[in-house]
């Protein structure tokens, strides 16, 4: 069952001479109770995607075609047709965001638990008069205080401070609990680790990984260490230069690595157990979204590009059990970049 499905979305950011094309024809979806993962470098995609899940792309930004579909029960909410007043209820209730800055996305004059307070009762004046609920500040510190317990925080000292007086890791961990204080179907994470030391990092993950376990809450995790995708992540999706090349479940991405691109990730991360010598570097550079080449946006650093790649650029080929490749070498269903 899918929480999200995503179909054929593109994204343009006009500017006044050029258009430059972010996003292009991207399709899958995202399970429910699953934690779905979008790999790849800077520069692929991966934040505007996740932000026309809420509809909230940067300014000149615009999803020129295509569909985000929300699944809430029976009923199927079309985001990108939503007016401003349903968005903003949308928005925290049915999917919500650990943005990449812990430290720029809290107040800094406001202590923590008044920006939760303040949150509850502005989503609760976005619902029908009929159907609002006056919010108590007992009701609302019961309710913070569970979610910063469930985080591994410290409630009474962390609802009275202010962000500047919280650790590095316990704004993280209070944005996380920020993230499920309306009980959302879905949280979007962007690099929800950056800036973090390794050892913090780690237990940030597997913190997450605990809330979607226990809570079910589904998850879009927008990444560009691979190694956290095949720790944590049940499905996932490679983007380059704003397509998806390769989408699965991450046991079958991580077995056959079908697409030149997610072979390339995965043989240029390092491992405690690898021999540093044997890991293989990507050739080039990104591609420049001003000047995208033709053909196969990756063939200019493909070892396996053929001429047909250079001039034309190939559809996504499924396979029987939902792996989806975005290149020729399987076209008719056999891996001809087997190594």
């Amino acid at each position: 069952m899918n929480i999200v499905e995503i179909r054929n979305i593109v994204i343009d950011y006009k500017l006044k001479k050029y258009s430059l094309r972010a996003v292009d024809n991207v399709d899958f979806d995202i399970a429910a109770g699953k934690i779905t993962a979008l790999v790849g470098e800077s520069g692929s995609g991966k934040t505007t995607i996740a932000s026309s899940l809420l509809n909230c792309i940067s300014s000149p930004g615009q999803i020129v075609s295509g569909s985000v579909t929300f699944k809430d029960g029976e009923r199927e909410i079309r985001v990108e047709s939503l007016d401003e007043n349903s968005l903003n209820a949308f928005r925290w209730e049915k999917i919500s965001m650990v943005f990449q800055g812990a430290q720029s996305a809290l107040n800094p004059v406001v202590t923590i638990f008044n920006q939760f307070y303040e949150t509850m009762l502005v989503h609760e004046n976005y619902k029908p008069k009929d159907s609002r609920v006056k919010i108590t500040k007992e009701a609302a510190e019961k309710r913070v205080r569970y979610l910063l317990d469930f985080v591994n925080l410290d409630a009474d000292r962390v609802m009275a401070a202010y962000p500047h007086e919280l650790s590095g890791g316990m704004k993280q961990r209070v944005m996380i609990a920020f993230s499920l204080l309306l009980d959302p179907s879905l949280i979007i994470l962007d690099e929800p680790t950056t800036a973090l030391d390794v050892i913090t990092q780690d237990f940030i993950f597997r913190l997450l990984r605990k809330i979607n376990r226990e809570t079910g809450v589904a998850m879009l995790l927008l990444t560009h260490d691979i190694s956290v995708v095949a720790k944590y992540a049940d499905y996932v999706g490679v983007m380059y230069g704003g397509r998806l090349m390769e989408y699965g479940a991450v046991e079958d991405v991580f077995r056959d690595k079908l697409h030149p691109y997610t072979r390339g990730l995965i043989n240029s991360t390092p491992a405690i157990n690898k021999d540093v010598s044997l890991l293989k570097p990507i050739g080039g550079e990104p591609p420049n979204l001003l000047d995208m080449p033709s053909g196969c946006k990756f063939h200019p650093r493909c070892p396996y590009c053929r001429e047909e790649c250079k001039t034309i650029e190939p559809e996504t080929f499924s396979k029987e059990n939902g792996h989806k490749i975005k290149c020729f070498l399987y076209s008719d269903g056999e891996d001809k970049c087997r190594i």
